[in-house]
C-alpha cells in the first residue's frame, strides 16, 4: 500500500510538472502569436502608408509636370508671336508703300489718257503738265520686295529624345525599401533623460547625417530632437516612468532627401531627474531646476542638489557657460550637504575647480585637468571598491573616481569612513555669469 501511495504521489508530481510545462508552453506560444500579430500589423500599416506616400508623390509630380509643360508651351507660343509680329511689320510697311505707288500710278494713267484723248486746244497744256508730273514721280524707282529665302519661315523644333529621357528617368524614379537603412539599437536610462543609440543595418548606405525624433507616449506628433553625424544622443527633459516613442532616419552622402524612418520603439527612464536646491541666494534656477545660474548677488556658498540622486555606476554630467573664474570655484560631488562652506574643496567631497585643479577631501591633487570652458562637459564616474567590512556604523570604504574634462581624465581612489549608496552633487562660483546644466 505504501509503495502504491508513493507511486501515486510520484505520478501526481509528474502530472503537475507536465501541466505547468504545458501552461508555460502555451504562454510562450501565445507570446509568439502576439509577436506575429504585431509583425503582420507593422507590415500592413507600413504598406498602407507607403501606398499613400507613393500615390500622393506621383499625383504631385503629375501636377507639377503638367504645370511645367503648360508654362513651356506658353513660352514657345509667345516666342512664335514675337517672331511673327517682328517679321511681318516691315512687310506691312512695304505693302503700304507699294499700294500707295499703285494708287499714284492709277491716277497718273487716268491723267495721261485724258491728256492724250483731250481737246486739241487744251492738249498741249495737259500733255506738258502730265509729262512734268510723270518725271516728278520717278516711274523708274520701284520699292524692293524681299525674296522668300530672306524672310523668316517659322517651324517647331521638337526633340523626340525628351520622351526617352523622361521615360528612363521615370522608370528609375523612386524605390520601395523593405527595411530602413538605420535602426534604433539601445536605450540607456539616465536621470530625467534617455541615452538613445542607433546603427546602420544597410552596409551599402553611406550616412552623412542622422535625424532623431521623439514623442511622449503615442499621442501627438514626432518632434526633432537631434540632427547630426553622431550615432547617439542624450534626450533631456524626460519624465520618469513615462513611455516615449523614438524613431531615426538618415541622409545619404551628398543627398538632400532623408531615408525612410526606422521602426518606432519605446523607451523610458525610471530615474528621477537631477535637480538643484531652490531658494539659495546667489543662484537662479530654471523651471525644471536642472540649470543653475550664478546671479549678481554678493552672497556666496555651495549650491547642492535637492537630494542624493547620484548613484555609483552612473555618469554625472555638468555642462556650463563660463564666467570669471576664481580659485575657490568648485564643481563636484559630496557625501552630505553642509551649510556655511563657500566651496566643495573640503572633506567628504571631490571636485574640480574652474581652472582645472582636482580636489579630494580638500587636498589638491598633482594631476590637473584643462580649465573649464564654455559649452564643455565635465563628467564624474564612480565605482565601489570596498577595503573592509561595511556597516551602518561605518568602515573602510573606497570609491574609484574618474573625472573627465575636455578629452582628458584623472582617475583616483576616494577613501571614506562610511558606506555611501548615493551622493549629493554641488557647485560654487564666486562671480556671476556661470550657468550649469546637470544631467
Amino acid at each position: 500500500a505504501a509503495a502504491a501511495e508513493a507511486e501515486v504521489r510520484l505520478l501526481l508530481q509528474e502530472a503537475r510538472e507536465s501541466i505547468e510545462a504545458a501552461r508555460s508552453y502555451r504562454r510562450e506560444l501565445q507570446q509568439r502569436l502576439r509577436g506575429l500579430h504585431l509583425a503582420r500589423e507593422q507590415i500592413k500599416e507600413s504598406a498602407t502608408l507607403t501606398r499613400d506616400v507613393l500615390e500622393q508623390h506621383f499625383s504631385d509630380l503629375k501636377g507639377t509636370l503638367k504645370k511645367l509643360l503648360d508654362e513651356r508651351l506658353l513660352s514657345l507660343l509667345q516666342e512664335v508671336d514675337v517672331i511673327e509680329q517682328e517679321s511681318i511689320k516691315p512687310l506691312d510697311e512695304c505693302q503700304k508703300l507699294i499700294e500707295h505707288g499703285v494708287s499714284t500710278a492709277d491716277d497718273l494713267l487716268r491723267e495721261g489718257e485724258s491728256a492724250v484723248d483731250g481737246d486739241v486746244g487744251q492738249q498741249n497744256e495737259k500733255l506738258c503738265n502730265f509729262t512734268k508730273k510723270a518725271l516728278h514721280i520717278q516711274l523708274d524707282s520701284l520699292p524692293e520686295v524681299p525674296s522668300l529665302v530672306d524672310v523668316p519661315c517659322l517651324s517647331a523644333q521638337l526633340d523626340d529624345c525628351l520622351l526617352t529621357i523622361l521615360k528612363n528617368q521615370i522608370f528609375r524614379h523612386g524605390t520601395v525599401a523593405s527595411r530602413p537603412p538605420v535602426q534604433l539599437e539601445e536605450f540607456v536610462e539616465k536621470p530625467g533623460a534617455i541615452l538613445v543609440r542607433w546603427c546602420k543595418v544597410d552596409e551599402d548606405f553611406i550616412a552623412q547625417d542622422y535625424r532623431l525624433q521623439y514623442r511622449k507616449s503615442t499621442a501627438g506628433h514626432f518632434e526633432d530632437v537631434y540632427v547630426g553625424s553622431e550615432t547617439e544622443f542624450i534626450v533631456l527633459h524626460i519624465d520618469p516612468n513615462v513611455d516615449y516613442q523614438f524613431r531615426v532616419c538618415a541622409r545619404g552622402d551628398g543627398r538632400q532627401e532623408w531615408s525612410p524612418w526606422s521602426v518606432p520603439q519605446t523607451g523610458h527612464t525610471t530615474l528621477v531627474p537631477h535637480e538643484w536646491t531652490a531658494g539659495l541666494e546667489g543662484y537662479s534656477l530654471s523651471s525644471r531646476r536642472n540649470i543653475a545660474l550664478r546671479n549678481d548677488s554678493q552672497s556666496c556658498g555651495v549650491l547642492y542638489s535637492k537630494a542624493p540622486t547620484y548613484f555609483c555606476g552612473q555618469t554625472l554630467t555638468f555642462r556650463q557657460t563660463v564666467g570669471q573664474p576664481d580659485r575657490r570655484d568648485s564643481l563636484g560631488v559630496c557625501v552630505e550637504q553642509r551649510n556655511g562652506d563657500d566651496s566643495l574643496q573640503r572633506d567628504k567631497a571631490v571636485c574640480i575647480s574652474t581652472n582645472g585643479a582636482v580636489f579630494v577631501n580638500g587636498k589638491e591633487m598633482t594631476n590637473q585637468l584643462p580649465a573649464v570652458t564654455s559649452g564643455s562637459t565635465v563628467t564624474f564616474d564612480m565605482e565601489v571598491v570596498q577595503l573592509g567590512p561595511c556597516s551602518n556604523e561605518g568602515g573602510n570604504f573606497k570609491l574609484r573616481v574618474t573625472i573627465s574634462s575636455n578629452n582628458r581624465e584623472v582617475v583616483f581612489d576616494w577613501v571614506l569612513d562610511q558606506c555611501c549608496g548615493s551622493l549629493y552633487f554641488g557647485c560654487s562660483f564666486s562671480y556671476p555669469g556661470w550657468k550649469v546644466l546637470v544631467f
